[in-house]
Order: C-alpha cells, then sequence, then structure tokens
C-alpha cells in the first residue's frame, strides 16, 4: 500500500525497513526499488464490540452525567480475552471519583465481545477506554503554576 496513515500507531506490533537490494526487489518487484517498509499489526481482525456504535458510546449512554458537575475524564486499559470477555486493566486517568463508579457500573453489563484474530485464531487484544463527560465538553486546562 502507499500509506499506512489510517492504521493507529497501537495497533502496530513492530516495522521492519529492507534495503532496496537485489533480494528484495527480487520479491517485491519493482515497486521495492527504493526499499521496502514491512508494518506487523497486532491483529488481523481488532476486537469488536457487540453492543452498538462504540464502548464509549454505550458506556457514555448508560452513565448519568450532569453538565453542573462540570467535565471529567476516565481513562483505563482494557483487554477482550479470546472468549470475547471484557477484563478492566489499570486506570491511567480518573479526573472525579463519581464518574469512575458510574463507568465502572456501567462496564459490569457490558456484553460479550466478537475477540480480536490473528493469523486466522482468535487472540487476547488490549486497548484503551477513554470517556469524557459531558459530551463536547473541553476539559478544563490545568493552571499555570509560578515557584518563587
Amino acid at each position: 500500500m502507499e500509506s499506512v496513515k489510517h492504521i493507529a500507531e497501537e495497533n502496530i506490533e513492530h516495522i521492519d525497513h529492507l534495503a532496496a537490494d537485489e533480494a528484495t526487489v527480487a520479491k517485491y518487484g519493482e515497486r521495492a526499488n527504493n526499499g521496502v517498509i514491512i508494518v506487523t499489526l497486532r491483529y488481523d481482525k481488532e476486537a469488536e464490540f457487540t453492543g452498538g456504535k462504540s464502548l464509549t458510546d454505550y458506556v457514555s449512554e448508560r452513565v448519568k452525567w450532569n453538565e453542573n458537575w462540570g467535565v471529567a475524564r476516565f481513562v483505563a486499559r482494557y483487554t477482550i480475552s479470546a472468549d470475547g470477555s471484557f477484563h478492566l486493566g489499570s486506570v491511567l486517568e480518573s479526573t472525579d471519583h463519581q464518574l469512575r463508579k458510574r463507568v465502572l457500573r456501567a462496564l459490569q453489563d457490558m456484553p460479550k465481545w466478537q475477540p480480536a484474530t490473528k493469523q486466522g485464531k482468535v487472540v487476547e487484544s488490549e486497548y484503551v477506554l477513554s470517556v469524557q463527560l459531558p459530551k463536547g465538553k473541553a476539559m478544563p486546562k490545568e493552571p499555570y503554576i509560578v515557584i518563587r
């Protein structure tokens, strides 16, 4: 392919660069005259959420959040097992304790996923969930601190 801009960085397992030599051109054809970059993806097919549009939308629709409570964000790693079950990993950011509790409650009733595949086999996969409420509002900027 001509470009890999559409591939999310976290889905790349590793990148190899092959020099533009006779062996590379023999294997990949004339298009390899300037070398070849081989991008190996973590999954052939990523895990697919079966509960609607996306996991973020699913959680956002189930968490009751009043706009008067301000903007809050919850970010965490999660894995989808080969059997399609969801497992919450480490919490990377939680700006509000109430939002955290509500997101965790919403995640408890989630349907099973279609697991990721690699070389035709189902595999465990890892992703990051980011929920910011209310939707469409920006997080307040951090205060500017001066130490004298």
